[in-house]
């Protein structure tokens, strides 16, 4: 699994120790609010729940060869969040999504490490277009797909569930 670095970020593979952070992520309302999809949308999630979740996004590796990234501020290594490519069971395409701890909120992380996970998907995600399923209301999801270039194409259902549409399209450059 690659390892991406930024200027204030660590992007890394999930791994054991880090389910006592997701889980509590996981766990906050506040976080959960605009995430997920069928009955479990907008809920927090239990610790059992969590480690569930994190084995199937690493999964995701396995089956895929991409897939989401924990996220760890770089000077401290402490837990943020997860960034990345999440492509399950059902998704229409690879959408690039994010989800941080609220401390972590307001920063400027979601934007650095959504920037870096889709800079790597360019190259390794066989896809012409990467989206963002960005509930309504979620403002600040709305910000960060617009601040990455992407564009609003209009609503659409994820799974049963309302979102509007963010479409990150591959700029090409002279050397591509």
């Amino acid at each position: 699994m690659p390892r991406l670095l930024t200027g204030r970020l660590v992007l890394r593979g999930f791994a054991e120790a880090d389910l006592d952070a997701y889980a509590a992520m996981q766990a906050d309302p506040e976080v959960m609010r605009h995430l997920g999809v069928g009955p479990s949308a907008g809920r927090p999630r239990t610790r059992e729940e969590s480690w569930t979740g994190m084995a199937v996004l690493m999964g995701q590796w396995a089956l895929k060869g991409y897939g989401m990234f924990t996220v760890e501020e770089r000077a401290t290594g402490r837990f943020l969040g997860r960034a990345g490519i999440l492509h399950l069971a059902g998704w229409p395409e690879p959408e690039l999504a994010y989800a941080l701890a609220r401390a972590a909120w307001g920063r400027g992380f979601a934007t650095e490490a959504c920037r870096a996970a889709l800079d790597w998907a360019w190259t390794h995600v066989p896809a012409q277009r990467i989206v963002s399923f960005v509930k309504p209301g979620n403002i600040a999801s709305e910000r960060v797909a617009a601040r990455l270039g992407a564009v609003r194409e209009g609503p659409c259902e994820l799974l049963g569930v309302p979102c509007d549409l963010w479409v990150h399209r591959r700029v090409p450059t002279a050397l591509a």
